[in-house]
């Protein structure tokens, strides 16, 4: 297997390049790290560093995406000519108070979502990394970390199935080995898996149990709640020694999502399921009468506390989507405001040009 072919090459992106000028706008690589104004890209013979934005104007590369670039760039870096179509995109609304998103990895394969059982782990902010996960077009995967150290873990398992149903749920301990080796199973053959979560949770310590090294760089837990501390300031792409691929990077402490539809479906899908039900096709499962939604909380399938994320994250949803649509016709207005003063600068039809 080929170098590129390790980091995931595959004939999704190879059939992305023109089959006459294959080398046309440079060569194929994968963006592994993320710094800034500077991207490291791994071409077939080895790593390169290039400017970050590419010269066609499109989008930003992040981690993980595929390109194509050649040297020739500014400060003597290699430039990125063309960022190919992406696979996948996990992908939130970037945080503050603007309306735009932050793509945190391209073309994954897995999102695991990790949690502390330190005191991190939270079953409404799982609703939201799982929604996050379906919309990006990858597979949840929820690690369990710090297994070592909880006295709940079992109960933690059976918390993770109801607020996030048929996603697979690991204990594992990023100290002491156990249950890591599910992660490199799941990226076998060329996948690519991205670590999420909170800060502290001991992503970085995980990455640097599987490479079997210390890549990352780690600081140790507070001796008052054996909580981890915030080290890695990056995203990076490594290959891992058995095979697939493995994104780190910093921690998240708010999710907002982006866009919802389908992964928030996903997510809810119980819920969905049990409003099939309904007497009501439109109910709100608001209170209105034979709602089945108000039915199984009332009888104890379904947690009030779910069915009320359930809400929140569906209004939060829409609200950003109203929220698009209005930048969007701003945006609009704008361009043709645009072309009616560069038309009123034309000399007139049939005058002496």
């Amino acid at each position: 297997m080929s170098q590129l072919e390790l980091l995931g090459w595959c004939s999704f992106f190879a059939a992305q390049i023109n089959e006459d000028h294959p080398t046309t706008g440079g060569e194929p690589g994968r963006v592994t790290g993320d710094y800034g104004q500077e991207a490291a890209v791994a071409l077939a013979a080895g790593e390169v560093i290039a400017a970050a934005r590419p010269a066609d104007d499109g989008p930003r590369p992040t981690v993980g995406d595929w390109v194509l670039a050649a040297p020739g760039g500014p400060r003597d870096l290699h430039r990125i000519n063309r960022v190919l179509v992406r696979r996948s995109a996990l992908v939130r609304k970037a945080a503050g108070g603007v309306t735009t998103q932050q793509v945190l990895a391209a073309n994954v394969d897995v999102v695991f979502i990790v949690m502390g059982l330190d005191g991190d782990a939270n079953a409404r902010r799982l609703e939201r990394w799982t929604a996050a996960a379906w919309e990006s077009g990858a597979e949840p995967v929820v690690l369990l970390n710090k297994a070592d150290i909880a006295a709940d873990a079992a109960a933690w398992l059976g918390a993770v199935g109801d607020a996030a149903p048929g996603v697979a749920a690991h204990l594992v301990s990023a100290v002491s080995g156990e249950g890591t080796e599910t992660i490199g199973e799941r990226l076998t053959g060329g996948r690519t898996g991205v670590l999420v979560g909170s800060s502290g949770v001991g992503k970085s310590t995980l990455v640097n149990r599987l490479l079997g090294a210390e890549r990352q760089r780690i600081a140790a837990v507070r001796d008052h709640d054996h909580r981890g501390r915030h080290t890695t300031s990056s995203r990076e792409l490594f290959l891992l020694p058995g095979g697939g691929c493995l994104i780190d990077g910093p921690g998240i402490r708010e999710l907002q999502l982006w866009s919802g539809d389908e992964g928030f479906d996903a997510a809810f899908a119980d819920i969905a399921a049990l409003a099939a039900s309904c007497r009501f096709r439109d109910c709100c499962h608001a209170g209105e009468p034979g709602c089945a939604v108000a039915a199984a909380v009332a009888d104890g399938r379904v947690a009030a506390e779910r069915v009320a994320s359930f809400h929140k994250l569906r209004r939060e949803i829409a609200s950003l989507a109203a929220r698009q649509d209005g930048l969007a016709r701003q945006e609009e207005r704008r361009r043709w405001r645009a072309i009616h003063k560069s038309m009123r600068h034309l000399p007139p039809k049939g005058g002496a040009g």
